[in-house]
């Protein structure tokens, strides 16, 4: 038979008014706070990195062989489990579709980065086998993408000429400092450096790219040429000045493959059984497109032209005396591959039921784009779009990505020749039906009710790209991010809290108008950590609160003024110096006005902190508590014996010589009253205490033997 449960015994302190101790006195029970030993923890900092090496050893003691293996090469995790008969064939299927999806878009995004074709077609084959080796993914498709392409064309653009030689050299240079970079980051584990940027900031450049790399595909509609620009204002100009120039076949012919792309991607989203129509929309525009071109073979449409056959050489890349220039660009494409290829793999990863490292993933990209500009590829991120249908077409590991790289291989070792008809407005067609899904109104729409601050977000972002560039675009974006990031942090959100009635819970009076607070006794919750940065701004508040309150919903001895502020510190994860040095000038000043703080429930490493500064001493032991309803209970009980002394003093003392005598009293009680120990100890408990106690306070709590 299990033991029943005992009571827990609760230390029973009963104050006394100090002038008079004949008054009658009002039963307090509060619940111990147990406050830390300082010395056995040595420094917060060593004690924070001793437990994060001690973790780290028994973790590394614990890997065994095969978890070596597998942390550096993530691939080992898919083969030794690998179910041959439920996944080839959904690998085969999902690895072939994206790759007859990628070979007509790789050669697309290739254009719109100002490469031929063939370097689009390079980089969507040696990428795939590495990734497919660090990668962590089993979903994601690595190639290029819209968003980068554009990056890559804006940034090079402004040094040469893309029909430059240098142009191609300068673009596989950028593809291994992108690389080097993301393997930097992935084996530093900094990938968390990029969730400073919100996801309005994201969708209003994504947004706004989207839009410019539509209007900078117009020229193979238009047949003719326009400025190569990632602002707005010069593609337009430059759209009407030419104006004179159009031509209607390749306008005709681009609008309906466009048109065709469209009708299948959303027959492909919307039917279930027609999903593989989505997959086939850029094939069938590259067939259309060159049927059309072999057949009619009209002068005014501009084919792509030769393209070498064979796969890519190996060859070191050079020309590095324009690194320099290509480090903003650099830092830009990793974010935005984060953002992209990350963002998108880790939610296909719980989608499909495993675990996905973030920085791991991070060290694929890098390895991929080092590996690559070694055979000519430019920079390659996961896509969205290509990712998607790998999902959909039932896509289970990496080896869908293999097939991929086979079918990439097959059609640069034998499809070269046929390749030379495509129009590029059909090439064109491809790449703006992918990004006009980039164009994300919806998430204005949807911000604007619901946060104003996102919604002003998302639209800077998009404006500033879209008038003054990608980089500066970014550039804002992060920097307004950031701001609302450090306003919020300097300027945390601070509550006064009052009791609910009926219970001993106390919340927001604000979001609980029928909570009431006491009279004399303001409570505070501080929801942030305290640091250097809002000390300030938390001290006026409490200055504030100090002098605004709200007489209707008071309760208790009617007192003409707060004698105690209650600090609720549970949201407080943190304190720095700068916050210990306000909390004392802040008692302090308290101490001047005969005004007492209470602190409750700190947690263990604030309390620490408190105490090794020395705050728990000068503000007093007793002055600590587990709840904030032990530290309301035992600041009424004092608010009730100055209310009681004024009154018995009568006119033989002013208010200002009670409370100094009062205060004074309970500086004297700490140094001679056994009060405190016993309420540390436990010891002051008596059977009479706990049988003749209040029939009004709250039950005592019970626990388990």
């Amino acid at each position: 038979m299990p033991p029943s449960p005992l009571p827990l015994l609760i230390p029973h302190i009963t104050y006394s008014s100090p002038s008079s101790s004949t008054m009658p006195t009002r039963s307090v029970k509060i619940l111990q706070l147990q406050h830390p030993d300082t010395t056995s923890y040595g420094s917060s900092g060593a004690g924070y990195f001793s437990s994060s090496f001690s973790r780290l050893r028994e973790k590394i003691k614990e890997m065994t062989f095969f978890n070596w293996v597998e942390m550096f090469l993530p691939c080992c995790r898919w083969i030794r489990t690998y179910k041959w008969r439920e996944y080839l064939q959904v690998d085969l299927m999902a690895g072939s579709t994206v790759g007859i999806m990628l070979v007509p878009q790789a050669m697309s995004y290739a254009k719109l980065a100002g490469l031929q074709p063939i370097y689009g077609l390079y980089s969507g084959f040696v990428p795939i086998f590495i990734y497919a080796i660090f990668g962590s993914s089993r979903q994601i498709s690595i190639g290029p993408a819209a968003l980068t392409s554009l990056l890559v064309s804006n940034v090079l653009g402004k040094i040469v000429d893309s029909s430059d030689a240098l142009y191609t050299e300068l673009a596989i240079v950028l593809t291994l400092m992108v690389g080097i970079l993301e393997c930097i980051m992935g084996l530093l584990r900094l990938g968390w450096l990029i969730r400073f940027i919100s996801h309005s900031v994201i969708s209003g450049f994504t947004t706004a790219s989207a839009i410019v790399i539509g209007l900078s595909q117009a020229k193979y509609f238009l047949g003719y040429e326009i400025d190569r620009s990632s602002e707005i204002v010069p593609i337009i100009k430059s759209i009407i000045s030419g104006a004179d120039k159009f031509s209607w076949p390749p306008f005709v012919m681009g609008s309906i493959i466009l048109a065709i792309l469209q009708t299948m991607k959303h027959l492909g989203k919307s039917r279930k059984h027609l999903k593989f129509l989505r997959a086939m929309g850029p094939l069938t525009a590259v067939i259309l497109g060159t049927s059309s071109a072999k057949i009619y073979h009209p002068s005014s449409i501009t084919l792509v032209g030769d393209i070498p056959q064979g796969l890519p050489s190996f060859s070191i890349p050079k020309c590095f005396k324009h690194a320099k220039s290509l480090i903003p660009t650099t830092l830009v494409i990793t974010g935005v591959a984060i953002l992209e290829s990350v963002g998108i793999a880790k939610a296909l990863a719980a989608k499909n039921g495993y675990e996905l490292d973030s920085n791991q993933e991070l060290f694929g990209l890098g390895a991929a784009n080092v590996l690559g500009s070694f055979f000519s590829a430019y920079p390659t991120t996961g896509s969205f779009s290509r990712s998607a249908v790998n999902h959909e077409n039932g896509a289970k590991t990496g080896l869908a990505g293999v097939i991929t790289g086979i079918v990439m291989c097959c059609a640069l070792l034998f499809l070269t020749p046929v390749f030379e008809y495509i129009p590029l407005c059909a090439l064109s067609a491809i790449v703006i039906s992918a990004v006009i899904s980039l164009v994300d109104y919806e998430e204005a729409i949807f911000l604007w009710p619901v946060s104003k601050k996102d919604f002003l977000l998302w639209t800077i972002t998009a404006i500033t790209t879209l008038f003054f560039g990608i980089e500066i675009g970014v550039l804002i974006g992060v920097g307004f991010s950031l701001a609302f990031v450090i306003h919020e942090s300097a300027n945390p959100h601070i509550a006064v809290l009052g009791r609910l009635p009926g219970t001993t819970v106390y919340r927001n009076i604000q979001q609980y108008p029928e909570a009431y607070t006491y009279n004399g006794i303001v409570i505070v919750r501080i929801d942030s950590p305290i640091y250097f940065a809002n000390t300030s701004y938390i001290k006026d508040r409490l200055r504030e609160y100090e002098i605004v309150v709200d007489k209707l919903t008071r309760r208790g001895p009617q007192v003409g003024r707060i004698y105690f502020v209650v600090l609720e510190m549970s949201p407080v994860t943190y304190i720095d110096t700068s916050a210990v040095q306000a909390l004392k000038e802040l008692h302090h000043e308290y101490k001047s006005r005969h005004i007492q703080i209470a602190i409750s429930n700190p947690n263990r490493n604030v309390l620490l902190m408190l105490s090794k500064s020395g705050l728990v001493e000068l503000i007093g032991k007793e002055w600590y508590f587990v709840r904030v309803h032990d530290a309301v209970q035992v600041c009424l009980q004092h608010v009730e014996s100055i209310k009681e002394d004024h009154m018995a003093s009568g006119s033989d003392s002013s208010p200002e010589e009670t409370e100094s005598s009062f205060f004074k009293s309970l500086l004297k009680q700490r140094g001679e009253d056994s009060s405190v120990a016993q309420l540390e100890s436990g010891t002051n408990n008596k059977p009479s205490d706990l049988k003749h106690s209040d029939p009004l306070s709250e039950p005592l709590l019970f626990q388990k033997s």
